[in-house]
């Protein structure tokens, strides 16, 4: 993203750039639902739109849930450095495209992703001056089975595979910057929005978008350093 410009023609940094939100979880935490309230909630937060070779399910559309593409699409991608991530959970492949991803930085977006642990980490190698990242752990393993099978889409060997699948993703809850707990959907959704207000406001993006403000507000003193 180096050498980009904003809207005022300066050459924009880092911190100019979008913020970019890991959403991680195993199957049945309610990643998805609580991810679906922020962007309902906060109309400066976009999805991206990962490419997967699963199968579309009932109620989902193509280039909104997922792009849906076979598997020797989806090769053909990673052959050419099309994906920012990429990984194979439960047979399918899932990848976040490397170039739309930068796309939406660059001009200064907000971009959530939803992907697991290892995407995550391979996301944070890639943009590690523009990645917050949140761990959603279901409440206990009884009310994650329970949410499992009340979905009624998969048979009971894929629910217990799900579950420990799960235990070994949760292992990995120490590589995230903020863990919530989705016991209460309603308490979990405002911290979910609690975490994207407070990286906004971290110093060095609030330094790069208001440096007009400071050095109206401060003068040479920007120039000469702080005063005792």
């Amino acid at each position: 993203m180096t050498g980009a410009t904003n809207s005022s023609g300066k050459a924009a940094g880092v911190q100019d750039a979008g913020l970019l939100l890991v959403v991680a979880a195993p199957s049945g935490a309610g990643k998805t639902s609580l991810v679906r309230a922020l962007l309902e909630a906060d109309d400066r937060v976009q999805v991206a739109v990962s490419h997967t070779t699963r199968p579309q399910r009932p109620g989902e559309t193509d280039g909104i849930n997922y792009h849906f593409v076979d598997l020797p699409a989806f090769q053909a991608l990673i052959d050419d450095d099309g994906f920012v991530e990429h990984a194979e959970v439960f047979g399918n492949r899932y990848g976040t495209s490397k170039a739309a991803l930068r796309a939406c930085l660059a001009a200064g977006k907000d971009v959530v992703l939803e992907i697991d642990w290892q995407g995550a980490r391979q996301v944070r190698a890639a943009f590690p001056d523009a990645v917050a990242s949140i761990f959603i752990l279901p409440p206990s393993l009884k009310t994650l089975k329970e949410r499992l099978t009340g979905r009624g889409q998969d048979a009971a060997d894929v629910i217990e595979a799900r579950m420990a699948k799960a235990v070994a993703e949760m292992s990995h809850y120490q590589d995230f910057d903020y863990l919530i707990v989705n016991d209460r959907f309603e308490v979990a959704a405002s911290e979910l929005s609690s975490v994207v207000h407070a990286e906004r406001l971290r110093r060095p993006r609030q330094s790069s978008r208001h440096e007009d403000l400071l050095g109206s507000l401060l003068g040479s003193a920007l120039e000469t350093g702080p005063t005792a």
